[in-house]
């Protein structure tokens, strides 16, 4: 009897053994079923309220009134640029970039006219007066130019050199009848009475300057008795049309100085000789030099984060320019490459970072890959001037490398 008592007892054991198991199990389901419906969710909910900065825009920006807009793009991260016509200043912010939450940063930019007299522009006593986006001056009588830089003349033009006897000629006289005719070679006029009268030089140079006609020389013209003559500065060849002016590659043509350790740069009239050195190693961070124009930074440690923020690459870039030089005018263009085998960035950032000189340029996007440097504002020469540019790359918006090009600018003193 008591044999029975105890195998029912551990019948009734098991059994409650085996609910509370099913018991745990479907308990176990329900939590796990909870926390999957809670995980989705949250992944909704995320989803709704942070969008995907990719489609992120923000709103058109238009150029200011009297000034010029660079960018066309206005998704996150992307720079818009502004500048002001010539005879205006920039107020506002000359960069604004797209922000993650559809905002422009800075402020609505917009150009102020300049005062066109307050640079002084008329000479010789001359009253300056504010037009229309322009000037004009009121010059006393013996004065005449647009800046009164010219004297009147009041009589015809006469012999440049007026002790020189090959700039005054007697005239070719002929009579018939009763009258005599004298008349003169061409390039001179006929000045003094009828009965005494002398050809004297007529200075071709001055009497195109006071007409405002076409420029008979790029650079510099010559009197010359009955004609005239163009000659260049100094570095330049004058070309067979006889008035137009050609630079001397004086680094093709080994004309220069320059020794051993530095390159020639052909420039405007001259010559540069440079030298391209890298920076001075620092902390964890050196260059090694792999081209006369070219360095590139050696292995970091995996732990030195300054290092790997480093630029990667650092070029050296020289760029002759005529002085005055129409703008905008792009100068220079980077480009990102993807080693063989190995992903390419997703996306890039261009900035000016350095230089002596950043208001003449803006440095903007040209398409996916490639970013320019634009000239805004004309520069005036001789002048050198530097300008440091950098882009950086990213994959899946994490930061991959960056490149540093430093450029240095030579303005000619000429137009040309």
């Amino acid at each position: 009897q008591n044999c029975l008592n105890k195998q029912q007892l551990l019948a009734a054991i098991r059994q409650m053994q085996q609910l509370l198991k099913g018991q745990e199990t479907r308990f176990a389901e329900g939590i796990r079923m909870m926390k999957s419906r809670l995980t989705t969710l949250q992944n909704t909910v995320t989803k709704t309220t942070a969008p995907d900065l990719s489609t992120v825009s923000c709103p058109d920006l238009q150029a200011p009134a009297d000034g010029q807009k660079f960018g066309t793009k206005y998704l996150v991260d992307h720079e818009i640029h502004f500048t002001c016509n010539p005879g205006f200043e920039l107020l506002g912010s000359s960069m604004r970039m797209c922000q993650a939450n559809g905002s422009w940063t800075g402020e609505e930019p917009r150009c102020k006219g300049i005062s066109k007299c307050s640079s002084h522009p008329c000479q010789n006593g001359g009253t300056c007066v504010e037009r229309l986006n322009q000037y004009e001056c009121l010059c006393p009588q013996e004065w005449s130019g647009m800046n009164c830089q010219y004297q009147t003349q009041t009589a015809p033009p006469v012999q440049s050199v007026t002790s020189d006897s090959a700039f005054s000629r007697k005239p070719r006289c002929a009579k018939t009848e009763r009258t005599q005719h004298c008349s003169c070679e061409p390039g001179f006029h006929m000045s003094g009475t009828v009965d005494n009268g002398v050809c004297q030089d007529i200075d071709e140079c001055e009497v195109y300057k006071l007409d405002g006609g076409p420029r008979l020389c790029m650079h510099q013209c010559i009197n010359v008795p009955g004609s005239y003559r163009c000659a260049c500065p100094r570095g330049y060849n004058l070309l067979g049309d006889g008035k137009s002016c050609e630079d001397i590659d004086e680094c093709a043509l080994s004309q220069n100085n320059c020794t051993r350790g530095t390159t020639c740069i052909n420039t405007g009239g001259g010559f540069q000789c440079v030298s391209s050195e890298c920076p001075q190693p620092g902390g964890n961070i050196s260059y090694v030099k792999t081209s006369p124009f070219q360095c590139e930074r050696n292995p970091c440690p995996m732990d030195s984060r300054a290092c790997h923020h480093a630029p990667k690459t650092i070029s050296f870039h020289y760029l002759p320019l005529p002085s005055n030089l129409i703008t905008p005018t792009p100068l220079f263009r980077m480009a990102t490459a993807s080693a063989p085998g190995r992903p390419g960035p997703d996306s890039l950032r261009f900035g000016i970072v350095g230089g002596n000189n950043r208001g003449h340029f803006v440095m903007q996007r040209s398409d996916r890959q490639t970013g320019e440097l634009i000239l805004v504002q004309s520069l005036k020469g001789p002048q050198t001037i530097e300008v440091d540019v950098d882009m950086s790359e990213y994959l899946d918006r994490a930061f991959q490398a960056k490149h540093l090009s430093k450029i240095t600018v030579f303005v000619s003193a000429y137009e040309f």
